[in-house]
């Protein structure tokens, strides 16, 4: 190919090969030109630089084109697609190939922008597309557009999967976004860690699309996650620091003050009880009670008791 010039450029968040000076570009499937414009030296098209002609991906070359809604192409392999998909790629697989194997591969046209069909296909082959940096948005848009291909989520987006890894990297920022995806595929998995991340969320601020998009099965595991951690710290709180053995200067009449002490700093707690707790907020509730104490028997016991109480908090499950 004479007159060749090409350099790497961003197309949204994706980067692609801007080749010019192309001759006549690929042809559509029906046979027409698939680029606009006057068909001159001139011509840019922009490619994958993931998905291009000559990538090597596999040992056979790519045998179909995808072209973006905004026009950028990615050179794929038709049995990976149909492998993926269950309704034969949006019923756009296989296609006729002509006999003359010197002619460019079928060119379909796709009507995802080029970022989302960029993760799809990352999914499809298994690879990473972490290095893209996409925005939250356009993964979640893959995900959202995958059933359209065919593509089943719960089986696409699995544990082991480059996706499943980046998708989860987006629970800190995204947590309720992420959530209500993991739970629209019951992609449990992803739900599970993702749901950590919501301890501090007020249930009362969901709105009615979010919990549409969740479903009562998932909304049901958050509401029971949250409930259920406000009723174990309720229950971790309630017994005081256990009475020592009566001295000379501490008897069991003394040690009554450590209780109520204690009684009235846990249903300060208890009142406004979250279940995303800190166990920096309980011991700083509690451990000041020490500094009203005389008795060193009575000063370890609630050292004991609130060592416990963090024990016993810590390991109260954080998620669905």
């Amino acid at each position: 190919m004479e007159n060749l010039d090409w350099d790497n450029v961003m197309f949204g968040d994706v980067e692609y090969t801007k080749y010019e000076h192309l001759p006549t570009p690929p042809r559509s499937h029906d046979g027409s030109p698939v680029a606009d414009g006057p068909d001159d030296e001139n011509t840019i098209i922009s490619i994958s630089t993931t998905f291009f002609s000559t990538a090597q991906h596999r040992p056979q070359p790519p045998d179909v084109v995808l072209l973006s809604k905004d026009s950028v192409y990615f050179y794929v392999h038709s049995d990976l697609l149909l492998d993926a998909s269950d309704n034969r790629f949006r019923a756009m697989l296989p296609v006729s190939h002509s006999e003359n194997d010197n002619e460019d591969p079928p060119v379909l046209n796709i009507p995802e922008p080029a970022p989302v069909l960029n993760v799809i296909l990352h999914a499809i082959y298994g690879m990473s597309c972490a290095h893209y940096s996409h925005p939250f948005e356009t993964l979640a848009n893959a995900v959202d557009s995958m059933p359209i291909y065919g593509i089943i989520p719960k089986s696409t987006i699995l544990p082991s999967t480059p996706l499943f890894a980046l998708l989860l990297s987006q629970a800190p920022l995204y947590p309720l976004q992420l959530y209500a995806l993991a739970a629209h595929y019951d992609i449990f998995d992803l739900a599970v860690p993702t749901s950590s991340h919501l301890l501090a969320f007020p249930l009362s601020r969901l709105s009615d699309d979010m919990v549409e998009r969740m479903g009562a099965i998932y909304l049901k595991r958050l509401f029971f996650l949250h409930f259920g951690r406000a009723e174990a710290l309720k229950r971790v709180l309630g017994p005081p620091p256990h009475p020592h053995p009566p001295t000379s200067t501490c008897d069991f009449h003394s040690q009554k003050g450590l209780g109520r002490a204690w009684a009235l700093a846990t249903a300060y707690l208890a009142w406004d009880v979250r279940p995303d707790m800190s166990i920096n907020s309980l011991e700083s509730a509690l451990r000041p009670l020490a500094e009203h104490l005389s008795c060193d028997l009575c000063k370890n016991a609630l050292n004991d008791r609130v060592k416990n109480l963090v024990i016993q908090w810590s390991i109260v499950k954080r998620t669905i």
